[in-house]
């Protein structure tokens, strides 16, 4: 069968099952949009390429699936790199599909012509240049697998225009051959049995739970070893959900902004089995002083990350499944009980602080909001954010018991994830109820694509936490800036009428009395729904380890008088 480069992309796309493309056309990807036309691919046309990365981004993460997102050369590829360097930092599964100026202009400066291969390097786990008809379809195939085997991630395909429009004959590899490219998915027995030695001898243990956990699918595994070895479990940022918030050994989530106890007992214990996760800075706060008295059981698929940060005793590289199953039936049956306990004293002397016990002033506190759209939506809600103080109060207080249904930019922090993530996993997952949580900073940058959302009658609700201020700046700059504040000031358009030029309904919410019903309103309301909350103004989100404090030494709120 002889066909068009062009179509022997939407004959690959097909045939690896994808269903909807996020893109952009332009000139040098023209002939990839004419040859869809021809085939069962629904495609999203965003109104700003960075929405149609984080749109695959949060496809990708509800679905389980690749996501795939489209540009043109130049300016339209500069304009995936954000949600490029989203995806890769979080180990997000997309393929990028770019057009590229014909194979004999590369070089000379031709109209749009960017090196985006070159840009883009560092920030895949694989990219692409094809200048041939012929390199399309086995490039196609193989950057689906790399996208979505071992660690995942971000592979970026730029297409030549002369390859779209030449012909040649189609044949689609069946099996993909990576000599160099064998992830390793299971650890040898004698490493498994330094691990087991160590859980054995092990009085105060911690699991932290890391997005590898979902990206591994081993929730089940995560909650038979933590059931039989009765270790409680700390949360990244990104591993919320893979270990249900309301099960007695869910600690919540550690780090930065996580909670006084999780850190304390971090602290505190004598083992730490880190699964999925990569001891982030905003993890360990100074390494010199983490989990000072703990051995170290780091699982972890990707080798790179072994030591990388923190060094640790028994290293597992592999599959977190497959080394769980592996492990599980090698571990003895324990109690724990004091320890629990004392994990227990921790958390009971937080929850004096907490600032739900700050409810009678009449003001609009964001966590008190994210708590009022938990109880609405009885937690099974798929919430995304933006990045800044929203997405920790959200982290704190969206207590979720299900993966798949927290989408948030953790490694990069990238500001106007919120609603395009939304829009991607409304894709994913039609039958769910879908809540944007946005700062009024955040949202501004991609709130061009409320007209998306509306053209695909996308049903995701938006509630803008407005406080006119770039809140995290500002928390910082009031607390090691003598709140010197500089440039965090905000002023922000009328979000009703913005929401309503763009044809979404929208209600502006300033009174604790009109919380329930604005958010009753909004889940009743067919399609996109934007709520605008007037909240207090500088609040701050405790506990917060300062940069270059150990995780015992939070700022924490002080308890109520």
């Amino acid at each position: 069968m002889k066909l068009k480069g062009a179509e022997i992309v939407w004959e690959c796309l097909t045939r690896e099952g994808v269903e909807v493309v996020f893109g952009y056309p332009g000139g040098a990807n023209m002939p990839i949009y004419d040859a869809m036309l021809n085939y069962p691919v629904h495609h999203v046309l965003v109104r700003h390429e960075q929405g149609a990365a984080h749109m695959a981004d949060g496809y990708a993460r509800v679905s389980g699936k690749v996501g795939v997102a489209m540009a043109t050369s130049g300016p339209g590829a500069t304009n995936l790199v954000t949600g490029i360097c989203t995806a890769m930092m979080d180990s997000v599964p997309v393929v990028f599909i770019t057009g590229q100026v014909a194979a004999h202009l590369i070089g000379g400066d031709a109209f749009q012509e960017t090196d985006v291969t070159g840009i883009t390097l560092p920030i895949t786990k694989h990219n692409y240049l094809v200048t041939r008809v012929d390199q399309i379809a086995e490039t196609i195939r193989e950057a689906f697998y790399i996208a979505r085997s071992g660690r995942p991630g971000p592979v970026l395909i730029d297409i030549c225009k002369n390859a779209q429009v030449e012909a040649c004959e189609f044949v689609f590899p069946e099996k993909v051959k990576l000599p160099g490219y064998q992830p390793v998915t299971r650890s040898p027995r004698n490493l498994l049995d330094d691990a087991v030695e160590l859980i054995e001898k092990a009085k105060k243990p911690i699991v932290l739970c890391g997005h590898g956990v979902l990206m591994s699918k081993a929730e089940e595994e995560l909650m038979q070893f933590a059931v039989k070895t009765q270790t409680p479990v700390a949360s990244t940022l990104l591993g919320l959900g893979a270990f249900p918030a309301s099960h007695e050994l869910s600690l919540g989530m550690m780090g930065m902004h996580g909670e006084a106890h999780v850190n304390l007992a971090i602290q505190n214990s004598d083992l730490v089995l880190a699964f999925g996760m990569r001891f982030d800075d905003r993890v360990t706060g100074t390494l010199k002083t983490y989990a000072p008295r703990a051995k170290k059981i780091h699982v972890e698929i990707d080798p790179s990350e072994i030591h990388k940060n923190v060094f640790v005793d028994v290293p597992l590289v592999g599959d977190l499944k497959t080394v769980l199953r592996d492990l599980i039936p090698l571990v003895d049956e324990y109690d724990h009980e004091d320890w629990k306990q004392e994990i227990r004293g921790w958390r009971t002397e937080g929850e004096a602080r907490s600032i739900m016990n700050w409810d009678e002033d009449g003001k609009l506190h964001v966590a008190h909001l994210v708590a009022d759209i938990w109880e609405a939506t009885e937690g099974n809600a798929i919430v995304t954010t933006d990045v800044g103080q929203h997405q920790m109060w959200a982290a704190q207080y969206y207590a979720l018991d299900k993966p798949n249904r927290w989408l948030t930019s953790g490694g990069a922090g990238t500001m106007g994830f919120g609603l395009p993530s939304a829009i991607g996993a409304w894709f994913a997952a039609k039958d769910q109820e879908i809540w944007a949580i946005a700062g009024d900073g955040g949202f501004q940058m991609t709130a061009a694509e409320l007209t998306t959302a509306v053209q695909e009658g996308a049903n995701v609700k938006v509630a803008i936490m407005n406080n006119q201020y770039l809140g995290m700046v500002r928390q910082w700059q009031e607390f090691f800036f003598e709140k010197r504040y500089s440039a965090v000031n905000m002023l922000t358009p009328d979000f009703v009428k913005l929401a309503e030029a763009h044809g979404v309904p929208a209600r502006r919410v300033t009174q604790q009395e009109e919380v329930h019903a604005a958010i009753e309103w909004a889940r009743n309301t067919p399609g996109p729904v934007v709520l605008e909350f007037r909240v207090e103004q500088e609040e701050a989100v405790y506990p917060m380890v300062p940069a270059g404090a150990a995780l015992h030494e939070m700022i924490r709120r002080p308890v109520k008088a």
